[in-house]
């Protein structure tokens, strides 16, 4: 896809961006990046938020491999510079399932 700046951070990884993206038909505003599960609630929330904003606010970010839009929000994996946002967030990573069996032994 393009190139978005994100104008503002909702949580720890949901963020508004402009332009606005175009996928599947529609048009919007709000991205999900995808790849990492930030908090809802708590300090760990609040933390995530924060490093979030302070890593992204204002800056250009990629959008690539959209997998749907869920809320009015397009999940897709956001690229910084490069490099997948959800490497920024190593403690929120998704893992699949043999990962996780990897990480258990």
């Amino acid at each position: 896809m393009a190139t978005f700046r994100i104008e503002s951070v909702i949580d720890g990884n949901t963020f508004e961006v402009s332009p606005p993206w175009e996928f599947d038909g529609e048009t919007g505003n709000l991205v999900q990046a995808t790849g990492y599960d930030a908090p809802k609630s708590g300090k760990g929330a609040i933390a995530a938020e924060q490093k979030l904003s302070i890593l992204m606010q204002n800056k250009n970010v990629e959008l690539e491999s959209p997998q749907g839009i869920e809320g009015g929000r397009l999940l897709c994996e956001v690229y910084f510079q490069g490099i997948n946002l959800a490497d920024y967030f190593p403690a929120y990573k998704e893992h699949d399932d043999e990962s996780i069996e990897e990480l258990e032994e």
